[in-house]
């Protein structure tokens, strides 16, 4: 089958190629702006990618035209169509479909699959369980929306080299919509054995009116999994209280509360591992923060119901080195430490901040921010900008292209906190702040302009 994706250099639609490619599939797509990293890792695999989303894509005569969210049948100004690939496919009343339908019908099709959903920590705790079932022997196939170190790609088949082959496949499983024409959650697509509910709060209020209506997608997902199934769910979350209560068909496993089936005793970086009040396992790493133990205890609640004993998942958990994006140490230079996270959400940038400070102990955190998302560039968290902040002794935030006042948002924090209007002015604030011992934490879920780069780089040119 040959298909065509169109928005191919997302990280989800990303995936997709390559488990196509690796399945045999001839793969092309299409995107605005194709750059590096994933156009270089889809060139790698024999993918032919294409600048924009042109008409004249439809010579290319595929079986399949496999369309992501980022596509829209919006208008431009003048009237024309933003995405004149998709009116001229249409038109011709040609096949398309998905990216998640796709994905259901070719690659997931009589999996054991285990989704990994909740507001944030999906890509960490998908990775986490991956690599539980591949120390385990199990060589999952995955789909996630990042690179696990471990691995050092995103996507995987799996399953399949060996003598008895395993069924095992764990993917993301995001709650935002399928695309323009289904605007379910991607994630009722995938129809999980092992489902994690890793955490509830509101987000994507693009799309979203409210908490409720995620509660709501929530539970859809829980309605497709099967009553030999099993549900993996953050004691600790009301709102996750509120999804089951409307209804759940299968074996229930809590984490993280202190009556739950599966916590932690110690420390995030140390801990032991307890089921139902008995020993279950040790863990020793390198993740800092509450978040990641809490992650731990969701993907070991989801590999024991695939056969993977606690002690052996803890055990897997001592080797894992983390997702690239996460807290990663992208240079030192004059004794200035400068990092790289993918945190945008207020409770994943104020969890992120605690994991730094409990890592590094001493030296200042300089929190660089880029409130990129659609919910943060609709202003709708900016009230918790300075709650997300507090353990940072300076913040500076990125506000070009917002469409509310950044600093009037961060003005609770006093002259700890800067804004800046262009990438350049917000290094000249960071550069004229950082001494020797600090370490700068920069996050967003873009590019950030090459931020980080540039900072080590100003840096060595000062030393």
């Amino acid at each position: 089958m040959h298909i065509h994706i169109l928005g191919i250099c997302g990280t989800f639609m990303g995936g997709l190629a390559a488990l196509a490619r690796e399945a045999g599939h001839r793969v092309t797509g299409c995107d605005a702006g194709v750059y590096p990293p994933m156009s270089d890792q889809l060139q790698a695999l024999g993918i032919e990618l294409m600048e924009g989303f042109g008409a004249d894509q439809l010579e290319l005569k595929p079986d399949m035209f496999v369309i992501g969210n980022v596509v829209s049948r919006q208008r431009l100004p003048d009237g024309q169509a933003k995405f004149p690939l998709v009116e001229a496919l249409m038109d011709a009343g040609l096949p398309y479909t998905s990216g998640p339908q796709w994905l259901a019908e070719h690659v997931l099709q009589g999996r054991h699959v285990l989704a990994v959903a909740g507001t944030h920590g999906k890509t960490t705790t998908t990775s986490m369980l991956a690599w539980i079932l591949e120390c385990a022997g199990l060589n999952p196939g995955f789909l996630v929306g990042g690179v696990p170190l471990n691995f050092g790609i995103s996507a995987r088949l799996g399953g399949f080299d060996l003598p008895t082959p395993t069924p095992f496949f764990v993917i993301e499983a995001d709650e935002y919509d399928t695309a323009f024409f289904d605007k379910r959650s991607k994630f009722v697509h995938y129809r999980p054995r092992t489902a994690i509910l890793n955490n509830l709060e509101f987000d994507h209020a693009d799309i979203f009116d409210n908490l409720a209506a995620i509660e709501r997608q929530f539970h859809h997902l829980v309605r497709t999994v099967p009553a030999q199934g099993r549900v993996v769910v953050n004691g600790l979350e009301e709102s996750l209280t509120r999804v089951l209560h409307s209804g759940c068909w299968s074996e229930v496993r809590s984490f993280g509360a202190a009556v739950s089936d599966f916590t932690a005793l110690g420390e995030p970086d140390a801990f032991e591992v307890r089921f139902q009040g008995n020993h279950a396992g040790q863990v020793a790493w390198g993740l800092q923060g509450v978040h990641n133990q809490l992650n731990a205890l969701a993907a070991i609640a989801a590999a024991d119901h695939v056969g993977v004993a606690p002690s052996l998942a803890a055990q897997a958990l001592c080797s894992f080195e983390n997702v690239k994006r996460r807290m990663e140490i992208r240079g030192q230079v004059r004794g200035i430490t400068v990092y790289d996270d993918f945190a945008h959400h207020p409770t994943a940038i104020r969890t992120t901040l605690d994991g730094l400070k409990r890592q590094v102990r001493s030296g200042r955190i300089l929190a660089i921010l880029e409130p990129r998302s659609n919910t943060m560039k609709l202003g709708t968290m900016k009230a918790q900008l300075p709650w997300s902040l507090e353990a940072a002794d300076l913040a500076f935030c990125h506000a070009g292209g917002l469409d509310w006042d950044a600093q009037d948002a961060l003005s609770p924090m006093g002259n700890k906190a800067q804004v800046a209007h262009s990438i350049d002015e917000l290094l000249q604030q960071v550069l004229q702040a950082a001494v020797p011992g600090d370490h700068l934490l920069c996050m967003s879920n873009g590019g950030f302009g090459g931020v980080h780069q540039r900072l080590l780089q100003a840096l060595q040119t000062a030393a």
